[in-house]
């Protein structure tokens, strides 16, 4: 029976990586003061999908949560459509936005300075390199204000976005949707799908 250790030692290149798996892009931590966007750009066109994982807070006055807005290559044309599903924890609802010059990432799913709370989100960019076919983003994430903030407690939800433009996804900024400001320490990583 051969010893696993002499066998690896005898391979050479790259070694195997399971289709699926993640490979760290670029990672952003906010520093002090905060920042009014976050822009990941010259992404590389050899995943199959890519990955942003956010843990966030912004400036929002008045409110416990706040939302996030995507552009892709510098697009802020009418180009966007996004469905929402999302909860309270005491009732829940649906809505869309069509025609936007923005994909929103979320509803409510990151928190803000004035409810002392932080939100996290995945935003799964689906086949962003296929120039046949748009190019779609599903987001799962959610808040938790600890009771509610200016009327509004913390919410839980779905979100499925659609860029309506054919073109390879290169670069994409992220700004907080209500808030001028990401809160120092939020921080947003970008990975790419095997």
């Amino acid at each position: 029976m051969p010893i696993l250790g002499i066998m690896a030692s005898q391979i050479s290149g790259h070694l195997w990586a399971p289709e699926g798996a993640y490979d760290s892009l670029a990672t952003v931590t906010v520093p002090s003061g905060g920042v009014a966007s976050i822009t990941f750009a010259g992404i590389p066109s050899t995943y199959k999908h890519l990955q942003i994982r956010a843990m966030a807070q912004t400036n929002r006055a008045t409110y416990g949560i706040d939302e996030m807005k995507a552009t892709f290559n510098s697009d802020t044309g009418s180009n966007y459509v996004v469905h929402f599903l999302y909860g309270d924890g005491g009732s829940a609802s649906a809505s869309y936005d069509a025609a936007t010059t923005f994909m929103k990432l979320g509803s409510g799913f990151f928190g803000t300075t004035t409810g002392s709370n932080w939100g996290s989100m995945l935003v799964d960019i689906l086949d962003y390199t296929n120039t046949s076919k748009y190019t779609t983003a599903r987001t799962l994430g959610g808040a938790d204000c600890n009771g509610t903030v200016g009327g509004l407690g913390g919410r839980v939800g779905l979100t499925s976005g659609l860029w309506m433009n054919t073109a390879a996804v290169t670069s994409i900024s992220l700004v907080p949707a209500v808030g001028t400001n990401f809160s120092q320490y939020s921080s947003f990583a970008l990975y790419g799908v095997r």
